[in-house]
């Protein structure tokens, strides 16, 4: 049977996710099968039998209207109108309540070997990302506002600001492995494994189960931390516009970013003097500290167990080369800040809220939650004409390129189409 005569599993529509292998889609519905008793998750309608391809059939809670928006979204969103603040909140409490919960109920002290190894032990095993993005070459950059140039090994023997931090990375990935060994143990429980923006819907809806099992407590924490500081509203859509684009339903521009004030650098005594400002929309800002108060508050998670989590999303998502001389410097001072003994969460989170939009610019369209559809006045309903046509395009475009990770539903595959290779993982 061909994809495209595939029956539908119901009338509802369906989004078709592809594995890469056979046995990643076993895994990918065993780790749904873990939670689909837990969170709230899409059902997973069955796994079509399609010749030399692995595809998992989900319920596309979007095109059924069991969810508007996605955690970036409603991010985007809240930093151009305060009255989206309180939507955020609810989310951003909710997703904290489920991974609280997924410790409270499923959570074990076990070595990171038996933890789903995607994010942590594949990335930092010797060899891997992080060897070839930072040890196996030395990368030059510019510093900004000079006309030095220094490579990675050689900031090394730099230190910057008062404290003071060392800019050494071959030593923080040392001290990682150290930390993240496949014995070492670590708190872990049953969860989504990936918490991103993209991968959290709205009304809360856990999406892509990839790395859906058991997973470190420490770590599901310093992967959202890190997405909602640095990922999402800045370098992914900076240096991966497409996947920005093609992962969230508005893909709204990010409003600002952090930025060096000052630098200052003192060649003889080998230390650079650095002011930096974090700058955050206001929704952003707020969704930090949500998420640091419903993890970290009230004896919950230290810096002190997200040094080695933290630097590795710091190091191993986004490829060194690809960032300018000021990006670069920017996330190599926070990954100094993150194995800074003395950091604390406070400090390392500190974000600057840049002020809302005049009020003309806010988004009277923006969907409102699934579930207050029916009290939502007909002149207040978004015009969904350019939703449609940024559809159309993203159609056409993972045609040309293959991937099928739009949250839309689709029809299945056609054998022979462009491949629906596996999702960019941030």
């Amino acid at each position: 049977m061909s994809a495209s005569n595939l029956p539908r599993a119901s009338s509802t529509a369906t989004f078709y996710k592809e594995a890469t292998t056979r046995k990643a889609a076993e895994a990918e519905a065993k780790g749904w099968t873990k939670l689909v008793s837990r969170l709230q998750v899409p059902a997973l309608r069955g796994r079509p039998s399609v010749p030399d391809r692995h595809l998992l059939a989900y319920e596309d809670v979007f095109a059924s209207g069991r969810c508007d928006l996605l955690l970036g979204d409603v991010i985007a969103l809240a930093d151009r109108d305060p009255a989206v603040l309180p939507r955020l909140t609810r989310l951003v409490d909710g997703v904290c309540h489920d991974l609280r919960a997924a410790v409270a109920e499923t959570g074990e002290v076990v070595p990171l070997a038996e933890c789903v190894p995607a994010l942590y032990l594949d990335r930092i095993r010797p060899g891997g990302r992080l060897d070839r993005w930072y040890l196996l070459r030395d990368l030059s950059f510019t510093l900004p506002y000079t006309d030095v140039t220094l490579t990675v090994h050689e900031l090394a023997r730099y230190t910057a600001n008062g404290r003071p931090l060392t800019l050494n990375v071959a030593a923080s990935i040392d001290s990682v492995r150290r930390a993240l060994g496949a014995n070492r143990r670590w708190l872990a429980g049953l969860t989504q494994g990936d918490p991103t923006e993209p991968n959290i819907a709205d009304p809360l809806c856990w999406l892509d189960f990839e790395c859906a099992g058991r997973n470190t407590a420490a770590g599901e924490a310093a992967n959202l931390f890190w997405y909602l500081m640095a990922m999402g509203g800045w370098l992914v859509p900076r240096y991966q516009p497409d996947v920005y684009s093609r992962t969230l339903r508005l893909a709204l521009p990010a409003r600002t970013s952090p930025c060096i004030d000052h630098l200052e650098l003192h060649a003889a005594a080998r230390h650079i003097d650095i002011r930096y400002s974090w700058n955050t929309g206001p929704g952003r800002h707020a969704a930090i500290k949500e998420a640091l108060h419903g993890l970290c508050g009230q004896g919950g998670i230290g810096m002190d167990q997200l040094h080695a989590f933290l630097a590795l999303r710091i190091l191993g998502v986004i490829p060194a080369s690809r960032l300018t001389g000021h990006d670069l410097l920017l996330v190599l001072i926070k990954l100094a800040e993150s194995q800074d003994p003395a950091a604390s969460l406070d400090a390392f989170f500190t974000t600057v809220p840049v002020p809302h939009s005049d009020p003309a610019e806010w988004s009277r369209s923006a969907p409102a939650p699934a579930g207050d559809r029916t009290s939502e006045p007909a002149t207040a309903r978004p015009d969904r004409s350019h939703h449609r046509r940024r559809n159309r395009n993203r159609r056409r475009d993972r045609s040309r390129t293959g991937r099928r990770r739009s949250r839309r539903g689709h029809q299945p595959p056609r054998p022979g189409a462009g491949s629906a290779g596996p999702a960019r993982r941030c």
